[in-house]
């Protein structure tokens, strides 16, 4: 989804006007500027990303209507409706093919 469509779902949700959540969902999806299939969701889209955005946006956000809506809950909705489930940043990495750049420099 676009992060347009996840903040429209985010206002039927919780109300208020797609501004109000527009930054947040914008932010799980920026990774896309870096990576722009599904692999770029591997840096934002899982537990920890989701409370990292809590430490950028804060805990909470008041929506145009004054209701307070948690960020958390606003990355769980966006996190789902991009995977169907929230995955854990372990689920990710341990996807990954070892290199062996990977290991760092030996030094001699």
């Amino acid at each position: 989804m676009h992060p347009l469509h996840h903040a429209e779902s985010s206002v039927r949700k919780w109300g208020g006007e797609v501004r109000d959540y527009l930054a947040i969902h914008e932010w799980f999806d920026g990774s896309k500027a870096h990576l722009a299939d599904f692999r770029h969701r591997a840096l934002r889209h899982h537990s920890e990303g989701i409370f990292m955005a809590e430490t950028i946006f804060g805990r909470s956000i008041t929506t145009s209507t004054g209701r307070e809506v948690p960020v958390r809950f606003v990355g769980e909705q966006h996190v789902i409706e991009d995977l169907g489930r929230i995955p854990m940043v372990a689920d990710w990495l341990g996807n990954i093919k070892p290199e062996t750049w990977m290991v760092g420099v030996h030094r001699k």
